[in-house]
């Protein structure tokens, strides 16, 4: 009898113990379509060895009932950004230093994209990231650049012909440097990108748009110190009443994995905000925007 006990009791702790490390897995694949592969589009995500269709956004996370995911142009910010490959063995938020981030309880699903081993990814580092690393790959080099909180531009073209941005007090003054064009001397760029911006000069940068025009990758942005950013990394439009619904990506403080937020006011709809049930703020897990506050990066 001991011995069925014994035997009933490791089943039981090992079907557990099986459940728990799928638990990650799972959460991150509950709204995944009934079909293996709905787009096969082979994007560039440079921080990657190789790109998987199957691991991205619009493979794994459906739309709503009733709704259509927005028709971006190929190789546009939109398209780059809906296709944004999803980590899909380990749902935990890290910080740069390898420790799990104290709330677990925010992201949908963490993006498969590195941190940084320095406290520099957080929140505005994020979404220039993302812009950057999206110019980066469709060869747009020449509209790679962004604001120091002291107002100087910094334009990766420069960088990337062998010079190198020195403070000398509050003024930028360009020096001789071994940086040129590849992807190593651009994620150097970055570093030095998140050294000296933030959400006060990038929401300076961006342009105000109004809620009902909302388009994958504009941003809600507070400037300030501190302040916060989330970026649109996807949207679905209804087939009948045309209302629409976005998905917000964020890192936060300290510098974390970026991941896809959940709506903490509709878990049904989640990880999906509507634009139906928005009056005058939004509220994500950790910050809570005004409709006001959303930009969009001004064509340079």
């Amino acid at each position: 009898m001991k011995c069925i006990q014994f035997i009933l009791c490791l089943f039981i702790l090992c079907t557990y113990t099986s459940c728990k490390e799928n638990k990650a897995q799972n959460i991150v694949l509950k709204n995944a379509p009934l079909q293996q592969v709905v787009d096969t589009t082979d994007y560039t995500y440079s921080w990657l060895d190789s790109y998987n269709p199957n691991s991205s956004i619009f493979n794994i996370i459906s739309p709503p009932k009733g709704y259509e995911r927005s028709a971006e142009e190929k190789n546009s910010f939109g398209a780059w950004l809906q296709r944004l490959p999803i980590n899909t063995t380990d749902n935990t938020v890290y910080l740069f230093n390898g420790e799990k981030k104290y709330n677990q309880h925010a992201q949908h699903a963490v993006l498969d994209i590195d941190v940084g081993e320095k406290d520099l990814q957080q929140c505005a580092d994020a979404v220039m990231r993302l812009r950057a690393e999206y110019l980066f790959a469709t060869k747009q080099f020449d509209k790679i650049q962004f604001n120091y909180t002291n107002g100087a531009t910094i334009p990766f073209s420069k960088w990337s012909k062998g010079f190198y941005p020195k403070l000398e007090g509050n003024k930028v003054v360009w020096v001789s440097a071994n940086n040129d064009a590849s992807y190593k001397s651009f994620k150097k760029y970055l570093i030095n990108i998140f050294s000296y911006a933030g959400t006060a000069s990038l929401s300076k940068e961006m342009e105000s748009v109004t809620i009902e025009n909302i388009k994958i990758g504009d941003v809600f942005i507070l400037g300030g110190f501190p302040g916060h950013a989330v970026i649109v990394v996807d949207l679905v439009i209804h087939r009948g009443n045309g209302n629409k619904c976005f998905m917000l990506a964020q890192s936060y403080m300290p510098a974390q994995n970026i991941h896809i937020l959940k709506n903490p006011k509709n878990e049904i709809l989640s990880p999906w905000y509507s634009l139906a049930e928005i009056n005058h703020e939004i509220r994500t897990p950790e910050w809570t925007f005004d409709v006001t506050q959303l930009k969009r990066f001004t064509v340079k």
